[in-house]
């Protein structure tokens, strides 16, 4: 329980003073809205939220999994192969330390305005924590588990689903949780740059008209998107530690 309630405490008096600060200093609402403010317009114009919260979401969670898919693979073939792990690796870091943002319109000239352009997006800039998280849990497996495991005649697969893997998920799920906050920034920057929907385009939109409620609301609902994509990875890593877990209880 103080683990719920310490967070929304903190959020409700956040909010409170937020409330009091527009109220008492007599703040425009074009500066900055209020909170009763913004939840008014949620309310009132829930489906035009909606209607926009639906493509970010989607193209948000497809770029996760084909992210999280790359990172895995690519991870896989780093820990089986010191060849490739001393050929990707460096580029990697190089490709890591490339400003994102700065390409971002790159994709939209390869790939087009429409949605491919920003699932890719979302791709390139996510996949990179899963790779390092991965590969770092495929190198913490306890060494003599291995030496136990080939002592058996078990196989590379074996090894792999039965002690790699599972000894991992804490790692990987640490790399997918950061890399779902990614996509979500991928998207975003996306749809900021060209798109005809999505909370970046409306965000966009709102703050061209001088609507900063309009545009408050939006980044309540994208965070609200946002806590539901995340919580979904932690129901996963919660799935996975019970059915991968060694014990029957």
């Amino acid at each position: 329980m103080r683990a719920v309630l310490l967070p929304v405490a903190l959020a409700v008096a956040t909010l409170a003073a937020w409330q009091a600060f527009v109220v008492i200093g007599n703040i425009p609402s074009v500066i900055l809205p209020s909170p009763i403010s913004t939840l008014r317009y949620i309310v009132e114009h829930w489906d035009i939220l909606l209607t926009h919260a639906v493509p970010t979401t989607l193209e948000s969670a497809i770029g996760f999994v084909l992210a999280t898919l790359l990172g895995v693979l690519l991870a896989i073939v780093i820990t089986y192969s010191t060849l490739a792990r001393e050929a990707l690796y460096p580029n990697l870091v190089f490709f890591q330390l490339i400003p994102k943002i700065a390409l971002a319109p790159l994709f939209i000239i390869w790939l087009g305005i429409g949605m491919q352009s920003r699932v890719a997006f979302a791709v390139f800039i996510a996949f990179f924590p899963v790779v390092i998280a991965t590969s770092a849990g495929f190198a913490s497996v306890d060494r003599g588990m291995l030496r136990l495991c080939r002592s058996l005649t078990a196989s590379e697969w074996q090894v792999f689903t039965h002690v790699r893997f599972p000894a991992a998920l804490p790692h990987i799920f640490s790399g997918m949780k950061v890399a779902i906050t990614l996509a979500i920034i991928g998207v975003i920057i996306g749809e900021f740059i060209t798109a005809q929907a999505g909370l970046g385009y409306l965000i966009i939109f709102a703050t061209a008209r001088a609507d900063t409620e309009v545009s408050m609301a939006a980044i309540v609902v994208l965070c609200v998107c946002g806590l539901l994509l995340y919580g979904l990875v932690a129901l996963g890593e919660i799935a996975a530690n019970r059915m991968f877990s060694a014990d029957p209880a």
